[in-house]
């Protein structure tokens, strides 16, 4: 497996670097699988659903959520590393947050998972900062120019999570029923959570 450019795919030298490591000694392989199952299963993008959904259904952890976002999503059982410090602003009809990390990919692991790899991009990093409209449009995001856009640089100190605006017409829907509708994207604010 090569890309285009005839160099081998990032799944394969991947796979070179670990077993690299296994051979000298350096890493133990359950250990790597292990932390591979804990993002898989246990830390992700349904953790954040999670408090977004509960942020919707219960007005008083969303006042909570917005003046200490670390301490009122702990509430709900996360946290850890990359999740020292979170904070979490809310999107409205007139506003709409969006997260990129410039210096790296600071991400907000215990909520979000693992960044995707456009989040690591250099030119979504250096673009979104001087016209997020513009890549927001490409991404599939068209924002009315009467909304206010607010990026926000997640760092080594602070990681940022948005609260995404619920979709009209989910009124009538329970906490549970919310949170598969609620996508890591929405919650890094380069989409919106759509109605069922």
């Amino acid at each position: 497996m090569t890309t285009p450019g005839g160099a081998p795919s990032a799944a394969l030298r991947t796979a070179a670097l670990e077993q690299l490591l296994v051979e000298r000694g350096l890493v133990d392989p359950r250990m790597v699988d292990a932390f591979i199952a804990n993002y898989e299963t246990n830390v992700g993008p349904l953790n954040g659903a999670k408090v977004v959904a509960r942020a919707w259904t219960d007005p008083d952890y969303r006042g909570r959520l917005l003046a200490e976002g670390t301490a009122a999503i702990k509430e709900l059982g996360f946290g850890g590393a990359q999740g020292e410090h979170i904070v979490v602003v809310e999107n409205t009809p007139t506003t709409h947050n969006v997260v990129v990390c410039t210096l790296c990919s600071c991400y907000p692991w215990p909520v979000l998972g693992l960044p995707p790899s456009w989040y690591k991009d250099p030119a979504y990093r250096a673009r979104m900062v001087r016209e997020p409209r513009t890549v927001l449009a490409e991404m599939g995001l068209e924002l009315g120019d009467d909304v206010q856009i607010t990026v926000r640089d997640s760092t080594s100190e602070v990681r940022w999570l948005v609260l995404p605006e619920r979709p009209a017409g989910t009124e009538h829907l329970s906490e549970a029923e919310l949170v598969p509708l609620i996508t890591r994207d929405a919650m890094v604010g380069v989409a919106k959570v759509a109605a069922p």
